[in-house]
């Protein structure tokens, strides 16, 4: 362990965060809109979600064949915590001009709404500028704000970005039909994306005290991720074909089964020297001087032939004890991880990536941790990842709004506001 970080542990949630002070409001659904302001809240922002009742957050109800637990959705929970919760009908003109207020007190804004959605409830950017110059405002949707795609209003989602950026097309096996990711890359990566723009939005206002308006394309920033096989395209006229586990530029590269029920080992060889290191742990060191195998080359030509010595080597060996003896002698190797080893995993324990978090209605259990560790800046603990629609009404309008509870009540019995949950509750 680094020097610097022997404190960590004991130390990790007893500063701010790094971006204590950033107040955002959010109008996002789904994953690939929220997902951006989550980053920003682990990293210490202060993120008021505002979703339109009754329903809120498509995610709210859409979960893995309609499965919930204890009513609540496990999708939703992960992707929004350290969150305040607000329903607001952004329908109405007075929740509007609430919106208004709350933005000319904020620093960022994102959406992930159709194009021309925000102008037609009249909080579109140069709306809010009037009240707030220094807003740094994203809107971020499959295609962005303009261009074909843009106008005839298409809706977009993850696997439609995967589909359309060529990202399904080049992850299948040969011989077989396109691959979609069963994980939302596009969500993710996407999400990431915008937030990288929108913190050096927030650098250069720091500098110049402008504000900015960014608008992001979800199918656009997946297209940096084919990286390579577009490259190749362009400047060599050559299509990746489908490479299934395999690598376009390395051999051996591929999952082996292991012994045992159901267990590999991922192996990558970067080098030639990396090639000879394999073939004298699996004691075959002549498979080296091969001249069928000694350049990467040769053995792109014939990885059928290695994959099948390496197969008949790692059958009979305990997958954690391939990875163990291959990291050891220097060769890039992993176990393939199970999904129910994840939360027990001992690396992941030992620097205590998860956190146990109490949820009001789903309980206590454990979720994925904060994407990055800083010395002098602590990261958030995630205090509950999914409150319910509204949780947060009364936090936000009178405590940073200034609203009386006369002016609270009226709110809600003109339905401009959705009722908290637990005050519902409370009142029941």
């Amino acid at each position: 362990m680094p020097e610097v970080f022997k404190d960590y542990v004991k130390n990790k949630f007893r500063s701010s965060g790094p971006l204590k002070g950033v107040r955002v409001l959010e109008v996002c659904t789904l994953l690939f809109g929220p997902s951006g302001p989550s980053f920003l809240a682990e990293m210490g922002a202060e993120v008021i979600k505002i979703e339109l009742p009754p329903v809120g957050d498509v995610t709210r109800s859409l979960n893995p064949f309609g499965w919930f637990y204890k009513e609540q959705s496990p999708m939703f929970m992960h992707i929004n915590p350290n969150k305040y919760y607000m329903a607001l009908d952004l329908h109405i003109d007075i929740a509007q001009q609430i919106f208004k207020e709350l933005a000319a007190k904020s620093d960022i804004i994102e959406f992930n709404l159709r194009p021309a959605v925000t102008n037609r409830w009249n909080i579109g950017y140069e709306d809010i500028k009037k009240v707030n110059p220094g807003i740094i405002y994203i809107e971020k949707n499959g295609f962005g704000q303009w261009g074909m795609y843009a106008e005839q209003d298409r809706p977009s989602n993850d696997g439609a970005a995967q589909a359309l950026a060529g990202y399904a097309w080049i992850s299948s096996f040969p011989g077989r039909p396109p691959l979609k990711q069963p994980i939302w890359i596009c969500d993710y990566y996407g999400g990431l994306m915008g937030e990288v723009a929108v913190l050096a939005a927030l650098h250069h206002r720091r500098k110049t005290g402008k504000g900015q308006f960014i608008e992001m394309s979800q199918h656009e920033s997946m297209l940096n991720t084919l990286g390579r096989a577009f490259m190749d395209y362009s400047m060599n006229k050559r299509v990746q074909g489908h490479w299934g586990n395999r690598h376009p530029s390395m051999a051996p590269y591929d999952v082996y089964r292991c012994a045992g029920d159901d267990r590999w080992v991922a192996i990558t060889v970067p080098s030639d020297e990396a090639f000879a290191t394999l073939c004298r742990v699996m004691g075959r060191p002549e498979l080296a001087e091969d001249p069928r195998y000694a350049t990467l080359v040769e053995r792109y030509e014939h990885r059928g032939e290695i994959d099948a010595v390496i197969s008949a080597w790692s059958c009979n060996r305990d997958a954690r004890e391939v990875m163990a003896t291959l990291q050891a002698a220097g060769v890039p190797a992993a176990e393939l991880t199970h999904q129910e080893e994840l939360t027990e995993h001992p690396q992941l324990l030992e620097r205590q990536f998860f956190q146990r978090i109490t949820h009001p209605a789903a309980g206590t259990h454990r979720y994925p941790g904060p994407m990055g560790k800083f010395v002098r800046n602590s990261l958030v603990p995630v205090q509950g990842p999914a409150p319910t629609l509204g949780q947060h009404n009364r936090e936000v309008l009178c405590g940073i709004l200034g609203l009386s509870d006369e002016e609270y009540r009226a709110l809600e019995e003109e339905q401009v506001i959705g009722t908290s949950y637990l005050e519902s509750a409370a009142a029941s």
